[in-house]
């Protein structure tokens, strides 16, 4: 029977074909995801994790342990010296290949001749590969007194390999007696890159021999130097379960040797906690859940266009079934025969999707879109991204065929030779109302609870984002998951009314309107079908459409409330260096200002460190200060002041007058809770002093101009010229709006620092690394969009066109009769356009509606915690999306236009 079955198959493959394109589809999509999901953590992972280097263990704080230890312990543990962990010892246990001590410089200063670049630098390790940056010239330092450079750095600098640069920190200056000096000559051994970004701020980072680390941590020698973590390559590990068993049995010896509250970890568990702490649910992705959910409803709405094929394919061979059963066929083998012909075609289908999936996501890997959003992509194929799809695929496509295997048995032989008409009208029933209203309302239900609790969180009880963060996101995406399967499951109820409401105004357009109107309502359950299958594409491309949109301007917003500035240069710099800066390509504009630091009082009495910049007025300031500043004004003897401290972020307030002083003595400055924690005086402080100013001050909403004084206030430019105040040092405030200028945000930055190379003292600073993250996260999901497009135009195309060719089949004599009664060709054609036209655009528009309410529900449960979430309605997006379903669907109603007019009147009516 099987192999009868194979042959029926092979006969009625060009019937099988749509089912077959719409399996492939679904599960394409599924292993997809999956895919994505794999290249996703993995990229996040070798990202977060990049500073190991290749170590295959690292020995970090044990957390767990700790949390219940003193502050007086939890300090002490944090400031554990290179000297505690016996490195000696460590490096001469046996399978312990080598050890990194985790050892950071910031505000790394590095001078050669007039030119001078700051960055950030690590301590070396026997062998390379320990490192967090690779050597991509020249070798690591081993021997004292030497330095591996980013290629960046060196061009800025001028050097090459085997040239002797100076070294300094500001942590060594600060703690230098008496200022002396703490500069260190080190030689240039080698040129650095950093392929994993792990310090891609600084635009990579230097590695320093041990004593040239020493000095620039401020120790008198290594050992001395305060670090918190080791990284180390295990002899055996990652080399197969023996050498595992090894490399484990030497982790618990160094274990040993450890300080208490340290423990050691593989790092394939260092990469899982590195994840969790990107993960906001302990480690599920939030993005695979929510694209699975709408993959799985894919290969639902695929299951009904497979339904309706297998119908027809049943119905068309009712006459060969029927001998079969004359011939001594069970019931049972008819029954077996549709399911086995539908598991063979889920298995291929399935099969080719995943093929499909896979190359798409290799494709995408390959193609260096994701790298241009700073996700260095490679493709993980996982047992799960191939057999999830495929099982489900045969599944779904069994499930699919039951109906059809069962009409295939119920007829007895002798009704079965009776000639059978092909279309089945059979509208919803009332189990699937019922089930469809219950899905409907639960999946409100969840959603709404999910938005009452995520209101309630930001109304103040931060327990609940605290505690039950996770189930309420997981709620709200279940709510729309279940939602939207319900508005599926009863499209065959609304779906076909408003084709017949919006279908009653185009008949007006003319007979071949009125015709297309007229056969659209013949079958509402195809149509529902066919339907939800172009839904469940727009569905999807509008959330994420909009979810991304929202995205882009609510995190836009939030960093313009947290950030006024894009990036400042601050220090002890000159007027060309400025001038350099501000010509910069992605510069926009710019105010150089004079600067000095002075101390003042606020309204309670509170110390704060004031930095004062000479503006000329406030129309200057906001070229470039993103915030409001409307009813303010920068003249005569006003002051502009934040509303809230830099440092402690509380709100401060001022009296009538303000009296600004330049260092009195006996004043100590804190941050109003009694810390004697001030801002550091980067820009200089005023010489005279005792010298005052007194100005009225006025407040407006502007932060982090610089968070190393208390309050960043702005004063007319003339204080400076009459003598009122003494300058100090200058600030350059720069607006940077790098994609007109097509350069990246890491460019922009580089490009200023390179302007302030010969000036030491200078420090660039600003949001602009922050923008850059923000910016490939959601260039990311942009591309992830333009896959789904592809997923939702495929989708469109095989919904329609199997429609209109089961359409076609079933009304053969229909047609006919209208060609036979003068009807032309190009009106049959018209008319079949105008079916699938109403069938996109109706199912388009409300998919659209659909995927705006869940990408507005999606953006208020993630990016409420951020900000005020900004609710948009992606007008340009959603038109070029329904225009592709329709410019698709027009393409799908060719072939089976074609077919329809292919034949001739009189011939078509003697076949029906």
């Amino acid at each position: 029977m099987f192999s009868i079955t194979l042959k029926l198959m092979k006969k009625s493959a060009r019937m099988l074909i749509p089912a077959g394109i719409a399996i492939l589809i679904g599960t394409a999509f599924i292993a997809s995801t999956f895919l994505f999901s794999n290249t996703m953590n993995d990229s996040l992972a070798r990202q977060r994790t990049a500073m190991y280097g290749e170590a295959n263990y690292l020995v970090t704080v044990d957390s767990d342990a700790l949390d219940g230890a003193s502050q007086q312990t939890q300090s002490d543990v944090y400031n554990t010296t290179v000297d505690d962990f016996h490195l000696d010892r460590m490096r001469a246990t046996e399978g312990v290949n080598d050890v990194r001590a985790d050892v950071t410089v910031g505000g790394l200063i590095v001078s050669h001749g007039k030119h001078n670049v700051t960055g950030i630098a690590v301590g070396t390790a026997k062998d390379s590969k320990l490192l967090p940056v690779s050597i991509a010239d020249g070798n690591q330092p081993i021997d004292n007194g030497e330095i591996a450079l980013p290629k960046s750095v060196a061009d800025q600098l001028g050097v090459r390999i085997g040239d002797t640069v100076t070294v300094d920190s500001q942590q060594a200056q600060a703690m230098a007696a008496n200022g002396g000096d703490t500069g260190v000559k080190a030689r240039v051994v080698g040129l650095t890159e950093d392929p994993n970004g792990a310090y891609a701020y600084y635009g990579g980072a230097s590695v320093l021999s041990d004593n040239v680390i020493a000095a620039m941590s401020g120790a008198n020698d290594f050992n001395d130097v305060l670090t918190s973590g080791l990284y180390l390559d295990l002899a055996g590990a990652g080399q197969g379960r023996n050498g595992d068993a090894k490399a484990r049995t030497t982790a618990e010896h160094v274990k040993a040797l450890l300080p208490k509250y340290y423990t050691v970890m593989d790092r394939a568990t260092a990469n899982e906690e590195s994840l969790k702490a990107l993960s906001v649910n302990g480690g599920t992705s939030i993005t695979t859940v929510f694209l699975l959910s709408f993959g799985v409803l894919a290969m639902f709405v695929a299951a009904l266009v497979i339904a309706n094929t297998f119908q027809v394919l049943v119905a068309q061979r009712r006459r060969t079934l029927a001998l079969l059963r004359t011939i001594g066929t069970k019931k049972s083998q008819l029954y077996a025969s549709v399911l086995f012909e539908a598991g063979v075609l889920g298995l291929i289908a399935s099969l080719l999707g995943v093929t499909l999936g896979t190359g798409l996501m290799a494709a995408l890997c390959a193609s260096g879109i994701m790298a241009s959003t700073g996700l260095d992509a490679r493709l993980i194929v996982s047992w799960q991204a191939v057999a999830v799809p495929v099982a489900f695929g045969m599944v779904m496509t069994v499930i699919a065929s039951f109906g059809s295997a069962r009409s295939a048995t119920s007829v007895t032989p002798l009704e079965a030779l009776r000639p059978v008409e092909l279309t089945v009208t059979r509208r919803g029933g009332v189990m699937r109302a019922v089930c469809s209203a219950i899905l409907v309302a639960g999946g409100i239900a969840l959603a709404g609870f999910a938005i009452w609790q995520m209101h309630e969180s930001i109304g103040g009880h931060e327990s609940l984002v605290k505690d039950h963060y996770p189930a309420i996101l997981l709620a709200a995406i279940a709510g729309c998951a279940i939602l939207f399967l319900g508005s599926v499951l009863s499209a065959v109820f609304w779906l076909p009314l408003l084709m017949r409401g919006v279908g009653a105004l185009v008949a007006l357009g003319g007979p071949s309107a009125t015709i297309a109107h007229a056969n659209i309502q013949k079958n509402p359950r195809r149509v529902a079908a066919t339907g939800a299958a172009l839904l469940i594409g727009v569905t999807l491309v509008a959330t994420i459409a909009t979810g991304a949109a929202s995205a882009k301007q609510t995190m836009g917003e939030a960093m313009d409330q947290r950030y006024s500035v894009d990036m400042i240069a601050s220090g002890d710099m000159t007027d060309k260096q400025a001038t350099m800066a501000a010509e910069t390509k992605g510069v926009s504009a710019s105010v150089y200002a004079p600067t000095t630091m002075m101390y003042a009082t606020s309204a309670n009495g509170t110390d704060l460190t004031v930095l004062l910049v000479g503006v000329k007025d406030t129309a200057e300031l906001a070229k470039v200060m993103k915030a409001d500043l409307g009813g303010v004004t920068i003249d005569g003897d006003n002051v502009l002041l934040p509303k809230y401290d830099s440092l402690s972020g509380k709100a401060i307030t001022f009296g009538k007058s303000m009296i600004f002083q330049a260092n009195p003595d006996g004043m100590e400055i804190g941050d109003g809770d009694g810390n004697g924690s001030g801002g550091s005086d980067t820009a200089g402080s005023n010489a005279a002093a005792g010298k005052s100013i007194t100005l009225t001050p006025q407040q407006a909403d502007f932060r982090r101009v610089s968070s190393d004084y208390h309050a960043v206030a702005f004063v007319n430019e003339s204080h400076f010229t009459d003598g009122s105040l003494e300058t100090s040092g200058h600030m350059l405030l720069m607006r940077v709006d790098a994609k007109a200028a097509g350069v990246t945000l890491n460019d922009v930055l580089t490009n200023v620092q390179q302007a302030f190379s010969a000036s030491a003292g200078v420090t660039v600073s600003g949001p602009v690394a922050e923008r850059s993250m923000a910016e490939s996260m959601i260039n990311g999901m942009m591309a992830l969009l333009v896959g789904l497009i592809a997923v939702a135009v495929l989708i469109a195309l095989v919904g329609v066109a199997n429609t209109l060719s089961l359409s076609v089949i079933e009304r053969t004599r229909e047609s006919a009769t209208l060609r036979a009664i003068g009807m032309t060709r190009g009106q049959l054609r018209r008319s079949l356009a105008v079916e699938a036209l109403l069938l996109s655009l109706v199912s388009g528009v409300v998919g659209v509606l659909l995927g705006t309410g869940f990408g507005w529900l999606g953006s208020y449960m993630v990016f409420s915690l951020y900000g005020n979430v900004a609710f948009l309605f992606d007008w340009v997006g959603n038109g070029v999306m329904l225009g592709v379903a329709a410019l698709a669907a027009l393409l799908a109603s060719v072939a089976p236009a074609r077919r329809a007019v292919k034949v001739p009147p009189v011939e078509a009516l003697a076949e029906a």
